[in-house]
């Protein structure tokens, strides 16, 4: 009999720190825009004057969905899934051997921790992986029919921004994250891994 008042007392204790701890978890939805950048990648033996590719800054949206499972008054810790779509990255290069753009899309799971969660202003910091897929256009740079395929690679993310609560369940959000790819599909070898920096502002709703 005290065996089984035991196990009742701790089905019941467990059954209330579950409960409490599903009262205190949160979600997010938001949304962002922004620039993505990435730094000019030298070719080596093309004998070019110039023998760098330059890539435009694309216009890129990021949509993110977040589920807060731990919060401890000064930190707290959430899964955040961010899906990072960028429709056109221009390219440029001394010979004609280049798509003329490229579209992405990341989509990168990640640990975030915020600081200060419950303030009108908190910091945070993530940390992720994934994968991406490049799309890059048919038409060479100076016309022609671009032989490169579209091509998958995994992606690395780190990143960090702050939110800003003004009113009961949105906060605005500056965000900057990297992610850190596979080689584009653009017909020439430049690096095995290319950063891909994004920088932005949006919109968070919290339930």
């Amino acid at each position: 009999m005290a065996r089984k008042r035991f196990g009742i007392s701790l089905l019941l204790a467990v059954t209330v720190l579950v409960a409490s701890a599903v009262a205190q978890q949160s979600n997010e939805v938001s949304f962002s825009l922004g620039r993505s950048f990435i730094s000019d990648q030298a070719v080596s033996g093309t004998g070019l004057a110039n023998p760098n590719i330059h890539f435009g800054q694309g216009l890129t949206y990021v949509a993110n969905y977040g589920h807060r499972f731990f919060n401890f008054g000064i930190a707290s810790v959430s899964v955040e899934v961010p899906f990072v779509y960028n429709p056109q990255t221009k390219l440029q290069f001394g010979e004609n051997v280049v798509p003329k753009d490229f579209s992405a899309y990341f989509l990168t799971p990640a640990a975030r921790v915020n600081i200060f969660p419950t303030t009108a202003f908190s910091p945070w910091v993530s940390v992720g992986g994934g994968f991406g897929r490049f799309m890059p256009n048919s038409s060479l740079e100076f016309g022609g029919q671009n032989p490169s395929a579209s091509s998958t690679t995994g992606v690395f993310e780190i990143g960090g921004g702050v939110d800003v609560r003004f009113a009961d369940h949105f906060r605005v959000r500056g965000e900057v994250r990297d992610f850190n790819s596979g080689e584009p599909p653009i017909n020439l070898n430049a690096g095995s891994r290319y950063s891909h920096f994004f920088a932005g502002i949006g919109l968070v709703y919290s339930f």
